[in-house]
Order: C-alpha cells, then structure tokens, then sequence
C-alpha cells in the first residue's frame, strides 16, 4: 500500500483500506458520534490535529461516519491557529443542538481568554451533560469557566503551577490524560493522539482503533499516566548521580529554597564537588541554576494568575518583592510588572 500511497492523497489512501478483506469492520459494534470542537484564538496547530484527524480517519477506514465533527468559536467566521493556519467556524452563540463531545482546544496563555461566550457555552454543555474535552490549554479555560470543581485533571505542564495557585478545589495530575465521569482533560500535543485512540475504543472497539493508530504510525499508545516531560536525565543530559539528585531536590524545593549545604548533604558530596559537576556538565554554578529555576516559575505564576508581585516572590522563595524584582528583572529584562502588562493576565 505504501507504494500506491505515492500516488493518492491520504483520504484517497483511506479509502482504498475500507475496501481491503483483511480490514473488514463489519463485525464491529459501532456507534455514530457527535462531535464539537471549540477553537480559540491561538491554539496549538498539533494538539487540534491530534483530535481531529483520528476522528475523520476512523470515519475513512470505517466506511461509514462514525463521528459528525463540527467546529465553532467566538468572532470572526475563521479561528486562527498559533502558526497563522486559519479553520472555518460557526460563531459559538449559534449552535442550537448539544452535541455528545465538545472540545476546547486553546493553546498561548489561556489565563487570558475572557470572552463570556466561552464560559457560558461550557457552563451549558455541563449543565446539559455533555462531555466536555479540554486539550493543552484547554483543561485551564474549563477550569476558569468553574466546570472542574470536584473532577480530576491534567493540563500541559507549563500551565500546571499558575493553575495549582489559583484553583483550590480541583484535582491537579501530571498526567497525558485524564478521564472523570463526564470531563476529559488531556495536556496536549501528541498525547492528544493517545488520548483519541481510548475514546476510539470506547466507542468503536479496538480493531479500529488499533488500525487508525497504525495508519498515523502511532504504535506505541501510552497509558494515561505516562509522564509528560523526559526525566532529569534526558533533560540534562547527564547520568551523574549527584548531579541528578541535586536538580531533583531543586525542582522540589522551589517556596522553599535549600542551601548550597543542604543540596550536597542530600546529594551526597561536598559542596565543591557539586559546584564542579554543575559548572563541567551545565557550565552554571548549582545556586545561579537554582535561582534560574525558581525565576521560570515565578514568570508562570505571574502570566498564569492574579496572585500579587509580592505573593509570587514568596511563592518562590524570595524574602520580598524587592528582591524578587531585582532577580527577576536581571534575567528576563523587565520588570515583573513589565512582564504581566505585556504579555500576562
């Protein structure tokens, strides 16, 4: 097949799989499946393709539409994706039907989304039980919108410490996927694809999802507890004990900041032995570093939330708002209020 495949577009492609004995599904328990995807001004190009094209592929292989996959959003008649791609829309105000799944997909810094229209959807389509999907930066306009109290949830990692901060009655996970009862939360990206292939097999079995999978190359499905980021090993590219056990006592001490002395009693050298593993391996003294690391969470709180400058340099272990400030612009250029008025909440 893959050599005709040089030859037809991949719908085509598809098509000719449908017709293949050996990929017959009429065995299958199908369901037909109405889907919504929300799309915000911004979203990530990736993630709405990891919904989406699963979803029109098992249509394909199918032989039949298993899913009916609608798109809205709010303003203009097209939704902007981060790249500039632009996808035909309905305005979110005229969708008269509910339908069984509705996706939010949204993407930059979703602590800035504010049209009362989005929040008022999803506050509609919970009222009226519909499952509702929030993908990357989605899990945080759900949340926003106060659909998410008392259910479990991921959302992509950058997102997770300002949504940890500012919501206090959700479940946060670092998970790829989570599914609770009727709200699905996914942390985006490829992990949208694992994600399709679950909710591929809940409605339609695993013969097709497994085949819809292999068609996108897609052969290592992960659970929904797989970790979204490499380990400190991968990240730094370093298999020095020491070193590891000190990034690691770093990124967990971020409110509450550990010496030098500290960080090498627990790493299990002497502090001038840490310092020439961090300045051979990351060419960074261990403290520069640290404090690097606790500034990067700090710039996430402060797009990310509400909290005030001087509750964010508390929250990073910082003795004042001084200080913070001080740090803070050394490394990023501006000023943290600079920084929220530009590019924050």
């Amino acid at each position: 097949m893959s050599k005709r495949c040089t030859e037809y577009s991949v719908d085509r492609c598809l098509k000719m799989a449908v017709e293949c004995p050996e990929m017959d599904l009429s065995a299958e328990h199908r369901q037909t499946v109405d889907v919504r995807v929300l799309l915000i001004h911004g979203f990530p190009l990736m993630s709405y393709a990891g919904v989406v094209e699963p979803l029109r592929a098992a249509n394909l292989i199918g032989g039949e539409t298993l899913y009916r996959i609608a798109h809205c959003g709010v303003g203009e008649r097209m939704t902007a994706s981060s790249s500039g791609n632009l996808v035909p829309v309905r305005p979110v105000a005229e969708q008269a039907t509910e339908p069984d799944y509705l996706f939010v997909v949204a993407g930059g810094n979703p602590y800035r989304v504010g049209d009362p229209s989005i929040f008022a959807c999803l506050r509609q389509a919970a009222r009226r039980k519909v499952t509702i999907c929030g993908v990357s930066g989605g899990p945080v306009v759900m949340a926003r919108a106060g659909i998410m109290s008392g259910y479990r949830m991921t959302v992509h990692w950058e997102h997770a410490p300002a949504l940890q901060e500012s919501m206090t009655d959700i479940y946060l996970e670092r998970s790829l996927f989570v599914v609770d009862r009727d709200r699905i939360t996914c942390a985006g990206g490829i992990a949208s694809l694992d994600l399709m292939h679950t909710l591929i097999v809940r409605h339609n079995g695993n013969s097709l999802a497994n085949r819809v999978s292999d068609w996108f190359l897609h052969t290592q499905i992960r659970e929904p507890e797989g970790t979204q980021r490499s380990g400190l090993v991968e990240r730094y590219g370093t298999t020095r004990r020491p070193l590891i056990a000190a990034l690691s006592q770093m990124e967990n001490h971020i409110a509450d900041p550990l010496t030098l002395d500290q960080i090498a009693i627990l790493s299990g050298v002497g502090m001038r032995h840490l310092n020439r593993l961090f300045r051979s391996h990351l060419d960074v003294s261990p403290m520069e570093h640290y404090r690097t690391l606790r500034l990067e969470h700090a710039r996430r709180l402060l797009l990310g939330t509400t909290l005030s400058v001087t509750e964010i340099a508390l929250a990073t272990g910082f003795s004042g708002s001084s200080h913070f400030t001080c740090a803070f612009r050394t490394l990023f250029g501006m000023a943290p209020t600079a920084c929220r008025a530009t590019e924050g909440t």
